[in-house]
């Protein structure tokens, strides 16, 4: 049914409140932190098993607006719920088998058969729209993006236009399954005619041969090619069947015509937009038979106090679950002045995994999902810029220092006080006394523009540079520090693992040492 049937105007969409001129402008293109959160890989493994749908663009989208975020945390409740998230996942499938079924249809060639199937679309259409109807009735949903949608399926189900239809829908199969014809076959021709006075004798043909049986036998049955277009004999039976009853077939004719726009586009849109949460709820509870907790996060626009209790790289865990490996879960928090986290410790100790965390966390939130975790305070950003180490590109004919530098000063240039920056190992390429300029210089920069951040670092000095900055570091087992606990915590940074990853650089380690002087 055109939606311009419906005089339902209180609802839009399940992912955002109010009119339809406030709705979501949705990006087809991913944003720029994608490739260094691996949020690519989040949205990858999200979306896996719906391409139908299309979901990319909703989750390349972040949210600016803490209401719209409480609107989709509340939906997403109400769906997670076995009697609300049944009946809506029990219409997607019956939706996908009218879609399956409206292809084959028109596949067809032959007018009266393509209009009988598509009577059949339209009966799964409005079937799957009741029962849905119904199902979320029987739940009393308690938010109000599907307590609206609810009100909107209410008076579609119920309107005129609705009810007519089903009803001459239920009247053409009615009337098609009244046709009765005899065909008559002899020396290659067939003739079709009205259903004769011949008597059944099925009976009669059992009863007289029912004295040669012998004990059971197995039954044996022909089943015919079961093909969906039908070929030029059955096509031209089919004809002269009409000619029979050229009121029926009229009808049918018309009734494709007449409705061939029949789907409403909100419970479409419906259909299509709650994917967003199935595909979200779907893959906590992935994790959560790994134990692995997720909450909804509470989110401000303006405080910057964060924090987050037993959370994880989500990218990293679902890999790592494929492998049957354990997930190391780790807390954070900034209070008062605190904005930037300076992580150091040493290497492969899960320091850019701590980053990519603290990314996808804020950009999940930003979403209004859930967010891995037992609890959680993240702040709402506009944007979330990251910086991560590149391989040197020889077309543009820029050496890695002064890439570094470009790419810096770009994000510099566009992050507000409201967004987030994220830059794994900068300047690595120059001399240490370089670097530690270079990255003190940028860090005042982030500090000036008092907005969120983590840098990544080996410089123990870029630490220190006031109440804003924090110092938190990957840790080793205590009695074999090649051992890594994945664990970070506020700690000074002891410069440890700078001199090694200066020994490892140039190849000075004892075993490098070792194996050169043997």
């Amino acid at each position: 049914m055109p939606s311009g049937r419906v005089g339902v105007m209180g609802f839009f969409s399940i992912l955002h409140p109010g009119s339809s001129e406030a709705a979501i402008r949705y990006s087809e293109e991913q944003p720029g932190c994608f490739r260094d959160l691996n949020f690519d890989q989040i949205v990858a493994t999200l979306t896996a098993g719906r391409d139908a749908y299309e979901l990319k663009p909703f989750f390349q989208t972040p949210l600016h607006d803490p209401e719209v975020i409480a609107y989709r945390q509340a939906v997403m409740l109400d769906v997670r719920q076995e009697g609300i998230g049944a009946p809506i996942r029990a219409f997607a499938a019956e939706m996908n088998r009218m879609r399956e079924a409206s292809t084959s249809t028109g596949k067809l060639h032959y007018p009266y058969q393509k209009a009988r199937w598509f009577a059949d679309v339209v009966e799964i259409y409005f079937r799957a729209s009741q029962a849905l109807c119904d199902g979320l009735k029987a739940a009393n949903p308690a938010s109000s993006g599907i307590g609206g949608f609810l009100a909107y399926l209410q008076t579609l189900t119920t309107s005129e236009a609705f009810q007519a239809l089903v009803g001459e829908t239920q009247h053409l199969k009615e009337g098609l399954a009244s046709v009765r014809y005899d065909l008559l076959i002899h020396d290659g021709t067939i003739r079709v005619r009205d259903r004769g006075p011949e008597a059944d004798y099925t009976a009669d043909v059992e009863e007289t041969f029912r004295r040669f049986r012998v004990g059971d036998v197995a039954a044996m049955e022909f089943k015919f090619p079961d093909y969906a277009e039908m070929n030029h004999i059955e096509a031209g039976v089919l004809d002269r069947v009409a000619l029979l009853y050229p009121e029926v077939f009229a009808e049918l004719v018309s009734y494709a015509e007449r409705n061939a726009d029949f789907t409403d586009k909100r419970v479409l849109a419906f259909d299509r937009e709650v994917q967003f949460y199935l595909a979200a709820i779907d893959l906590v509870a992935r994790m959560a038979e790994a134990d692995l907790p997720f909450c909804f996060p509470e989110v401000s626009a303006t405080s910057k106090a964060v924090s987050c209790e037993g959370t994880f790289d989500l990218a990293l865990a679902a890999k790592l679950l494929k492998e049957k490996q354990p997930v190391v879960r780790n807390d954070f928090h900034l209070d008062g002045p605190e904005r930037i986290f300076i992580v150091s410790g040493p290497n492969q100790g899960g320091k850019t995994t701590f980053a990519r965390m603290f990314g996808q966390l804020h950009y999940l939130a930003s979403l209004g999902c859930p967010v891995p975790g037992t609890s959680a305070r993240l702040f709402l950003p506009d944007r979330i810029f990251t910086h991560f180490e590149r391989e040197e590109n020889i077309h543009d004919l820029r050496g890695k220092l002064q890439d570094d530098l470009v790419r810096i000063h770009d994000i510099l240039q566009a992050a507000t006080s409201r967004s987030i920056i994220i830059m794994n190992e900068i300047f690595t390429s120059t001399a240490l006394q370089d670097a530690i300029i270079l990255g003190r210089k940028v860090l005042e920069k982030v500090i000036d523009l008092d907005a969120l951040g983590v840098c990544v670092t080996f410089i123990d000095e870029l630490a220190m540079l006031g109440e804003q900055t924090v110092s938190v570091a990957s840790t080793v087992v205590p009695d074999d520090p090649a051992l890594r606990t994945y664990k970070i915590v506020r700690k000074p940074a002891d410069g440890r693992a700078y001199a090694i990853a200066i020994a490892e650089k140039h190849q000075l380690t004892y075993a490098d040492l070792k194996e050169r002087l043997a």
